[in-house]
């Protein structure tokens, strides 16, 4: 089986698309009640004991850069490390780079809304963990006092707001989630999705070094661009993924047909077929195994969010702040 490949569902079908159930919709009222629960998250870079953020899994976030401010005389207590090797050999006495951390921090929430986002087989749709996880990443990190922006792409738009200290500019992000969310309906046309690289090449344009990011994912069809773009941001930015999965894939049932697609050729499996069974299920392991295989190459932390549980105390539970 292509790896590359895109697993489209033939007879199973999510649940009805009722427009007030949050499971397989959100809404504006629904993302902004987030706001207030969102303060039980922290995304600075002390981080709890147990958080996959603390650098136990993973490089530590480095949070907020530095700017320069002044070369000065070195005066007695003075940290040594500050000394300007450079200056201080050309004045012939020691001087010391006067530095002031950032007053805030560009941070970039992506965040996919495609149809292989539109699926749940317990609790929520894929797309509404995403979108969930989004909203309280983006309020809780401007609530810290950060900038704030995002990519929202689905099947066939990318969506761009540069990060911004601005109500404005939130609202805007979370409108734009909203929308792309509404647009996802289990009768969509099948079409050529956008490749997660393509939106990786936009984050590396928009964030070229010293933000935050965060890519809230199914991961649906990577490939060797898309690591190297991981690689590449998380040397230059803090990186973190939101792996999003559903446990349809692992606990795959046998009595059923599936129609799997790379987005130009289509082939009908059985599910009843052993061998189709377990391929199936090395396909989706694949998956999450490659992406968590970034974590120990690249210090990529790595959020594995699954749709079958509520999303804030998933997230609790992986930066070490309980239940």
């Amino acid at each position: 089986m292509n790896r590359n490949a895109s697993l489209r569902l033939g007879r199973v079908k999510p649940p009805p698309a009722a427009t007030d159930d949050p499971r397989v919709r959100v809404d504006i009222a629904h993302l902004r009640a987030l706001e207030t629960r969102a303060k039980a998250l922290r995304f600075l870079p002390r981080q709890p004991a147990h958080s996959v953020l603390n650098g136990r899994h993973a490089s530590r976030l480095r949070g907020r850069g530095l700017n320069f401010e002044e070369l000065r005389g070195y005066l007695p207590g003075d940290d040594i490390r500050a000394i300007d090797w450079k200056v201080t050999a050309r004045a012939g006495e020691p001087y010391i780079r006067v530095m002031t951390e950032e007053r805030d921090r560009p941070t970039l929430i992506v965040v996919d809304q495609r149809m292989s986002m539109f699926f749940g087989s317990v609790l929520n749709m894929k797309s509404v963990t995403a979108a969930e996880a989004a909203a309280l990443s983006a309020y809780r990190i401007f609530d810290q006092g950060d900038r704030v922006g995002g990519i929202v792409f689905t099947d066939d738009k990318i969506a761009e707001i540069k990060p911004a200290r601005s109500r404005a500019t939130l609202s805007r992000f979370v409108a734009i989630l909203t929308e792309a969310n509404a647009q996802l309906h289990a009768e969509a046309p099948k079409t050529d999705p956008i490749r997660l690289t393509d939106v990786l090449r936009a984050v590396a344009r928009i964030a070229p070094r010293d933000h935050l990011i965060v890519v809230l994912s199914d991961f649906d069809v990577i490939d060797a661009e898309t690591e190297r773009l991981v690689s590449g941001l998380s040397r230059r930015n803090d990186l973190i993924l939101g792996l999003i999965t559903d446990p349809f894939a692992k606990d795959l049932p046998r009595d059923l047909s599936l129609i799997i697609s790379d987005g130009a050729l289509q082939a009908e499996i059985k599910t009843s077929d052993s061998i189709q069974h377990a391929a199936l299920r090395e396909f989706a392991s694949s998956r999450l195994a490659q992406v968590l295989d970034w974590q120990r190459r690249f210090g990529v932390p790595v959020l594995p969010l699954t749709a079958a549980e509520e999303t804030l105390p998933q997230i609790r539970h992986l930066m070490g702040l309980g239940p």
